[in-house]
């Protein structure tokens, strides 16, 4: 057995997830529910199972690395903690319906990973050749999974609060009956990110010690450094909005999701669009 048929069930699993939680939505039936919520669990240990196994793989080509080197290997520990902040949610809030909107997100990553990106193990290059790496790329993806799931709330959000404001409060029996009050939305929403934001700090922070140590400089205004900021200060913006000025509801839903997309084209669209210390990000990390 291999981490890459590992991932495929992962993948799989995900993806019968994500199927059973909109059926979910659609039946209103809590055993259906429960077996969305079970799917992803299940995907869940079987990718850490794999991610272990392909550690063990790296170690058995001579290469000896954690599995977080390259594009594959990043998008799909970026899935794995995806699930980990979404059972966490879940597991804390008893809001099963939360998965309907965050599972996608781990299934798109896993889908495109095994479907469009080469697998193969390969050692890493130089710049890599650190423990830093381990250090800020978990902090960092755990902040992204995060904010990830924030992202998922203020989707449910918005649907909430549009249809209560077309058509009043919604009956127990409809749709958005199943959603969370749309004040527990918006404080599920600051949760998340409040999870996220001293993650994504730490990243940053480690970052620059890793940058130092393979570049000889603790920030460079490279386009993967200026952008982190970028994000940064969107989700700092986030807080200090509704620490200052109250924001709640839709502009704080909205302004998650711009963190989000800003989140999203830090990791990837630098890595593949963009050039400079890290240009190797469109294969490595």
């Amino acid at each position: 057995m291999t981490s890459s048929l590992l991932f495929n069930v992962t993948t799989i699993a995900y993806m019968a997830s994500m199927v059973v939680f909109f059926a979910f939505l659609g039946s209103k039936n809590k055993t259906v529910g429960l077996a969305g919520s079970l799917l992803a669990y299940a995907g869940f240990a079987i990718q850490t199972v794999g991610i272990a196994l392909r550690w063990k793989e790296s170690y058995a080509l001579g290469y000896g690395h954690a599995p977080l080197s390259n594009l594959y290997e990043s998008v799909t520990f970026f899935s794995w903690t995806i699930i980990l902040i979404y059972i966490f949610i879940e597991l804390k809030y008893k809001y099963r319906i939360v998965g309907a909107f965050v599972v996608p997100f781990a299934l798109f990553g896993m889908a495109w990973a095994q479907l469009g990106m080469q697998s193969g193990i390969e050692p890493l290059v130089p710049a890599l050749q650190s423990n830093w790496l381990l250090y800020h790329v978990i902090t960092c993806f755990l902040g992204y999974a995060a904010f990830a799931v924030a992202c998922g709330i203020s989707i449910m959000y918005l649907f909430k609060a549009n249809s209560e404001e077309r058509g009043g409060s919604n009956p127990a029996g409809g749709l958005m009956g199943m959603f969370p009050p749309i004040r527990v939305l918006d404080d599920l929403n600051y949760r998340a990110i409040m999870i996220g934001f001293p993650l994504l700090t730490l990243g940053i922070i480690t970052g620059a010690a890793w940058a130092n140590y393979a570049w000889g400089t603790y920030w460079s205004w490279d386009p993967k450094e200026t952008w982190s900021l970028i994000v940064w200060f969107v989700y700092a913006a986030f807080l200090h909005a509704r620490f200052t000025r109250g924001w709640v509801g839709k502009r704080a839903a909205w302004l998650s999701i711009i963190g989000f997309a800003a989140t999203i084209f830090c990791y990837l669209g630098v890595n593949l669009f963009l050039s400079g210390l890290h240009s190797y990000g469109s294969s490595k990390m």
